[in-house]
């Protein structure tokens, strides 16, 4: 009997050892992030009577400037789903060229303020097909705006726009959005118009 008592302790000793030797070790999984799904790029013109036309993404609502109310002229780009704005600011330049370099002026200063916390900024001066100039800012890191730019046509309009969003998630997370939204506002700079008066 005793022998059997042995044997039967082994075996249960054996059992226990193939069974965790078996499992795997837990390791606690890394912070995931939430998946976004992006809707296929669609537009839509601009049907407000401003002093400019363009087309717009039709899932951003275009809504008047909370921040100014005495620009009629401004209007913000809307991304309910993402609560993201572009903020869009229009001054006329009146043929003045006074004018047209103190808002160079102004669009210049307010990127470079992102500078102190800017992993980088990378600019480029472009042309859209209606023969308008204007340059465009990435900027990455954890910066309140992520993409800035401006377009005129040198004597009598002059549009700048810059993205933000309401929300504390970091730039990281919202990569994928932003990469969207740039897109979009590409689409609205090469579709822009000046209207003429």
């Amino acid at each position: 009997m005793h022998l059997k008592h042995i044997l039967s302790n082994l075996v249960l000793l054996s059992v226990l050892v193939v069974t965790f030797a078996c499992q795997q070790s837990y390791f606690p999984k890394p912070k995931g992030f939430n998946r976004i799904d992006l809707p296929d790029p669609s537009y839509k013109s601009l049907e407000e009577d401003l002093p400019y036309q363009f087309e717009h993404s039709k899932y951003s609502a275009v809504e008047a400037d909370s921040f100014n109310l005495e620009e009629k002229t401004w209007v913000n780009l809307h991304y309910k789903d993402w609560d993201a704005r572009v903020h869009l600011t229009y001054k006329p330049v009146e043929g003045n060229r006074e004018n047209l370099k103190a808002y160079l002026h102004d669009a210049l200063s307010l990127t470079s303020k992102h500078q102190v916390k800017a992993y980088g900024i990378d600019e480029g001066v472009i042309q859209n097909p209606k023969g308008y100039t204007g340059l465009v800012a990435e900027l990455s890191g954890e910066v309140p705006t992520q993409f800035q730019f401006y377009v005129t046509d040198s004597t009598d309009h002059f549009l700048r726009g810059a993205l933000y969003f309401k929300t504390a998630v970091k730039n990281d997370s919202l990569a994928p959005i932003i990469e969207y939204i740039k897109v979009d506002m590409m689409h609205l700079i090469n579709s822009l118009e000046f209207k003429e008066g």
